[in-house]
């Protein structure tokens, strides 16, 4: 066996330091992303949120978009006779418009639209997020927990109507920091003797005698 010439021995040392120096600077590569990925396993992008289902749709140049219907809070119910806030954004394509009116047959006696009505001016985000609700659904007339959808229809004077069904989302993560409709106040009724209008004979009783 003839022995091997020095340089071709030098050359294969070479050779293998270089590929040790590409292994381990790959490996340096990958320690961050590995680093990353566990992170992100407790990142809390991957902590459960509901998804953004909220409805959207571009119909006779008017896009309506991040529709819900906020929901009660986790496991909880929306009872019959109940009142509940809608959020929505608006965006005119085309000319001014107005938002008329809104309802949801069969799941809310009627809609109250602050105001009466919305004007969308065109080319302009109308953003009807709150904090305030400006949609409200008046009377629920059946139970409605977060997961479901409600059929509503919104009637413009120029784009007509549009109808879609909105997700029911929990008042919880990222829908939090939307508020419920306010509670009406009582209406006040008189109490038994506190009428607050005397009668003919107190009127008469309470004159002066000529």
């Amino acid at each position: 066996m003839l022995p091997s010439d020095g340089s071709e021995i030098e050359e294969a040392v070479i050779v293998t330091r270089w590929n040790r120096r590409l292994l381990f600077g790959a490996m340096a590569m990958l320690v961050p992303v590995l680093v990353g990925c566990e992170a992100g396993l407790n990142a809390p992008t991957l902590e459960f949120h509901p998804a953004n289902f909220a409805a959207n749709t571009v119909r006779n140049g008017i896009s309506l978009s991040n529709v819900f219907v906020l929901g009660p809070e986790p496991g909880g119910v929306l009872r019959t006779g109940d009142q509940t806030s809608v959020f929505l954004s608006i965006y005119s394509q085309a000319g001014t418009d107005r938002l008329d009116s809104v309802s949801a047959p069969g799941t809310a006696a009627s809609v109250r639209v602050t105001g009466g009505s919305v004007r969308v001016p065109p080319f302009t985000l109308v953003d009807l997020s709150g904090p305030e609700p400006d949609v409200v659904l008046v009377r629920l007339q059946r139970p409605l927990t977060a997961g479901r959808t409600v059929t509503m229809t919104f009637r413009f004077a120029r784009a007509g109507t549009i109808t879609l069904r909105v997700p029911v989302e929990p008042r919880a993560y990222a829908y939090a920091t939307f508020s419920p409709p306010a509670i009406p106040a009582p209406s006040e009724s008189p109490t038994a003797g506190g009428s607050a209008t005397p009668s003919p004979g107190a009127s008469a009783s309470a004159s002066p005698t000529p």
